[in-house]
């Protein structure tokens, strides 16, 4: 038995960002960012919300799969920026799709999110305890970087994906890779709310993502590799029998360095980040449901997917299409 990604689905805000509009607002040029990043558009919210896109992104996934709310036993959503620290945005999920047999929780692995939840619905789904689980990464990050720091605020914009697993005798996963390194969490952090009790008094303020772009981007360059190495090897493949790479939407000089390290033409890694940004724990899934959308992938194809980010955590898989 192996767990397979039967549907896909996503959700970006109406309004688009351009590098252009920002170079309105700070000190910043569409050829500054895009030079650096690839990034040259990113979706940031006004009314929507990290569950509403969250459940629109579901619904997608759901009719992609061809799965009724009732049929959902598992609901897990990869995300560090919730609309609520309780209750979780599963469960703002299951209540929308009207998923009441499914159990319900979020998890927090910041960009490798949606890879940890395909992770752990694979441990239940192999288990026996449920057979069918709607898995999503979905951040508002827009809400959580300070727009005075254009080192960081370019990088970042909003949205959702998802997708509908279930147990496969024929096509699924072959080899999984997780790992973390809590030593290295403050390269890339956001600080959460300070304590203000009887005891501690405090003047609460605003507190932003912060990171340090160069170790970061060395974390990355070095671990993603690897790490892909090391499951594909586990699947009984090499890279080039991969056809395509799925990965975390970051920088673009990331996603051509592990194509270079790996031996890999540039084709086989599909890109959203130019019109999508980093979305952290939604990139994966995004550009899995846009690829999908596209007919890019067809029964049997390989696919190496990978998340990395802040923990410092990463992730990778190789599936069976």
């Amino acid at each position: 038995m192996k767990t397979r990604i039967i549907g896909t689905g996503s959700c970006l805000p109406k309004t688009v960002v351009t590098n252009e509009d920002l170079s309105k607002i700070m000190d910043t040029s569409d050829e500054w960012i895009s030079s650096r990043t690839g990034i040259r558009e990113r979706h940031l919210v006004k009314e929507e919300t990290t569950a509403s896109m969250s459940i629109e992104a579901a619904r997608r996934a759901m009719e992609d799969a061809g799965v009724t709310a009732q049929e959902i036993d598992l609901i897990i959503v990869g995300t560090l920026s919730g609309d609520y620290v309780t209750p979780a945005c599963a469960c703002e999920v299951q209540a929308a799709i009207g998923a009441s047999r499914a159990v319900a929780f979020d998890i927090n692995a910041a960009c490798s999110g949606f890879m940890f939840a395909l992770n752990i619905a694979n441990a239940y789904i192999q288990a026996g305890l449920y057979k069918t689980a709607l898995i999503l990464g979905a951040e508002t990050l827009s809400k959580v970087v300070d727009w005075q720091d254009r080192s960081t605020c370019v990088l970042f914009g909003d949205g959702a994906g998802a997708a509908v697993v279930r147990g496969d005798e024929q096509y699924g996963l072959l080899a999984f890779d997780q790992g973390s390194d809590g030593t290295k969490g403050d390269v890339l952090a956001c600080p959460g709310r300070t304590n203000n009790n009887p005891l501690v008094q405090t003047d609460e303020t605003l507190r932003y993502v912060h990171m340090d772009g160069q170790e970061v981007y060395k974390f990355a360059v070095t671990t993603v590799p690897a790490s892909l190495q090391k499951t594909i090897e586990a699947a009984g493949l090499t890279p080039a029998d991969v056809d395509y790479f799925a990965l975390h939407q970051a920088n673009i000089r990331i996603i051509q360095s592990v194509s270079k390290r790996l031996h890999i033409t540039e084709d086989k890694f599909p890109i959203s980040l130019d019109h999508c940004g980093n979305i952290s724990a939604a990139s994966v899934p995004i550009l899995l449901d846009e690829m999908n959308r596209k007919g890019l992938l067809k029964p049997g194809m390989k696919v190496a997917m990978s998340g990395f980010g802040g923990g410092l955590t990463w992730a990778s898989a190789v599936v069976e299409w």
